[in-house]
């Protein structure tokens, strides 16, 4: 099972991963926790909306925007928070 993507140099650990094609497209879903602590630094890069997508495990390389995106969390800076982060990523041209 895939435990890490990696978006622009930024390893995520994730605990649910999966993998389609849809119409000629790469498209990845995965499941990840949050702290408070890490919240600041993942909506960051979570606005930036395209990504390099890396996923070691699989071999999977490829440029992606998000396709959907959800959090169990509207605010974790209070501390000692946790969210689940649930993120789909599709590949798109260069």
């Amino acid at each position: 099972m895939v435990q890490e993507i990696v978006l622009n140099d930024i390893p995520i650990q994730i605990y649910s991963y999966e993998q389609e094609i849809v119409k000629g497209k790469t498209k990845i879903s995965v499941d990840f926790k949050v702290t408070s602590e890490e919240y600041h630094d993942i909506t960051t890069l979570l606005y930036k909306g395209t990504f390099h997508v890396n996923v070691p495990e699989e071999d999977l390389d490829f440029q992606g925007t998000i396709h959907q995106y959800s959090t169990s969390f509207t605010n974790l800076y209070e501390k000692g928070q946790v969210g689940d982060f649930s993120l789909s990523l599709i590949e798109v041209n260069e």
